[in-house]
C-alpha cells in the first residue's frame, strides 16, 4: 500500500513538472511583440478585419491589367529593282540546259547536222517549243555560217543575243496599278488549282507595297477555308487591307466589295485572288468571267495576271490559252523556275499566247517574285562561267 501511494506521489510530481515547463513556452510565443522586448515573435497573430457593416466605405480594387495584344509587325519589303539579277543563282539547274550544255556545242570546231540536232533536242528538252526552237538555231546556224565565229565568248554572245530576241524585249512589261479616274487600279489574280495562287498572291502584294502602292486584297477564292486567311497573312505583314466574305459564298461579290472598299479609302491599287480552277471545266471557266463583269461595274480591270506553273512545261500553255478565253490575261506570273530546268517556257508562253512574262518567281521566300528583265533573264540562264 505504502508502495502504491508513493508511486502516485512520484508520478504527481512528474506531471506537475512537465506543465511547468510547457506552459509557460506557449504563453511567450502568444504574447505581442511589445512585450517580449520589441522583437517579433515566430507565430504572430494576423490583423483582424473590421466588421462590414451599412455604413462602410466600398472597397475600391485596383484596376485590372489588361495587356494589349501585339500588333503585326509590319515589314518593309526589299526593293524589286535589281532583284533578277540578285536571284540569279536559282536559275542554276537551267544553266545545265542553256549555258554549259549549248555552249559547248556551239563552241566546237566543226557543227554537222547531228551537232544542230543535239542543240534543237537541248532547246525543246528546255521547253522552249518547237516552233521558237527552229526559229532560234536557224538564226544561230546563219551567224554561225557567215560571221565563222568559234570562241566560247563570241558563241556565248550570239547565243544571248539570239534568246533575247526570242523573248521580244520590246513587250511592255509594266504592271498597270496606278490609280486613275479617282479609283484604284484593279488587278485580277486568276490561275489553276495548285499553282500556288494565294501565296503568289501575296508575293504580288509585296511588289506593289515595294514599288510605292497602296493595295486592299479581295480575297475571292471563298471555296477554299484556308485561302482567305492566308491571303490576309499576307496583307498583314505589308499594312494592307483584306476584304473577305464567308466561306462558300458568293466570288464575285467578295470581289465587288474589295474595289468598293478601295475606291473608299483611297488606295492605289485593288488586288483580287480568285479561286483556282481547272482549265477543262466550263462551269468555273464561266464564273471567272462573272467574277470581271461585276467587278467591271466599278470601271475597268487594269491588268488580268495568269499564275503559271513553270514546272508543267507544255501544259501551262493550254491552261493560259482557255484562261486567255475566259477573262483576257495582259500578263503572266510564271513562278517555281528555281525548281525546274526548263526556263525555256518564258519563251514558250510568250511566242505562242503573244502575252509578256511580267513577273518570275525563283524561289520560296516572301520576295523571291521579280519583275522580268529579258536581258536579265537570259543572262542568268546562260550563266558568266560557261
Amino acid at each position: 500500500m505504502e508502495y502504491v501511494v508513493a508511486s502516485l506521489i512520484l508520478l504527481a510530481v512528474l506531471i506537475v513538472g512537465a506543465v511547468g515547463l510547457v506552459v509557460p513556452r506557449f504563453r511567450r510565443r502568444e504574447l505581442p511583440p511589445g512585450e517580449q522586448g520589441g522583437g517579433t515573435t515566430t507565430l504572430e497573430r494576423p490583423p483582424v478585419a473590421p466588421p462590414v457593416t451599412e455604413d462602410s466605405p466600398p472597397t475600391v480594387l485596383p484596376p485590372p491589367v489588361v495587356e494589349e495584344p501585339a500588333g503585326p509587325v509590319i515589314e518593309t519589303p526589299e526593293p524589286t529593282a535589281g532583284r533578277l539579277v540578285r536571284l540569279r543563282a536559282r536559275l542554276s539547274r537551267s544553266q545545265n540546259v542553256f549555258g554549259k550544255g549549248l555552249l559547248a556545242v556551239l563552241s566546237r570546231d566543226h557543227l554537222d547536222e547531228d551537232a544542230w540536232e543535239e542543240i534543237e533536242d537541248s532547246l525543246i528538252t528546255a521547253d522552249v517549243g518547237v516552233e521558237a526552237t527552229q526559229v532560234i538555231v536557224e538564226r544561230l546556224r546563219e551567224r554561225v555560217r557567215v560571221l565563222g565565229t568559234r570562241t566560247v565568248s563570241e558563241v556565248r554572245a550570239q547565243l544571248v543575243e539570239e534568246l533575247t530576241v526570242a523573248l521580244d524585249p520590246e513587250m511592255d512589261r509594266s504592271l498597270r496599278t496606278a490609280p486613275h479616274d479617282g479609283r484604284p487600279a484593279v488587278v485580277l489574280v486568276v490561275g489553276v488549282n495548285g499553282a500556288g495562287k494565294t501565296t503568289t498572291c501575296g508575293k504580288i502584294a509585296r511588289v506593289l507595297v515595294a514599288d510605292g502602292r497602296t493595295v486592299v486584297l479581295g480575297a475571292a477564292d471563298t471555296f477554299r477555308a484556308a485561302a482567305a486567311e492566308q491571303l490576309a497573312t499576307w496583307g498583314e505583314r505589308v499594312g494592307a487591307e483584306t476584304v473577305r466574305g464567308p466561306e462558300g459564298g458568293d466570288p464575285a461579290s467578295v470581289a465587288f466589295d474589295a474595289v468598293k472598299r478601295g475606291i473608299e479609302t483611297g488606295v492605289d491599287t485593288v488586288l483580287v485572288d480568285t479561286a483556282g480552277r481547272l482549265q477543262n471545266k466550263v462551269g468555273l471557266m464561266d464564273e471567272l468571267g462573272k467574277v470581271k463583269r461585276v467587278v467591271e461595274k466599278h470601271g475597268p480591270v487594269d491588268e488580268t495576271l495568269l499564275i503559271l506553273d513553270a514546272t508543267t512545261g507544255q501544259n501551262g500553255l493550254q491552261q493560259a490559252k482557255v484562261f486567255t478565253e475566259a477573262v483576257d490575261v495582259t500578263g503572266v506570273v510564271l513562278t517555281k523556275l528555281d525548281g525546274t530546268a526548263k526556263g525555256g517556257i518564258v519563251i514558250a508562253v510568250q511566242r505562242q499566247l503573244g502575252i509578256p512574262v511580267k513577273l518570275v518567281g525563283l524561289g520560296e521566300g516572301p520576295d523571291d517574285l521579280a519583275p522580268f528583265e529579258p536581258a536579265a533573264f537570259v543572262e542568268a540562264l546562260v550563266g558568266t562561267d560557261a
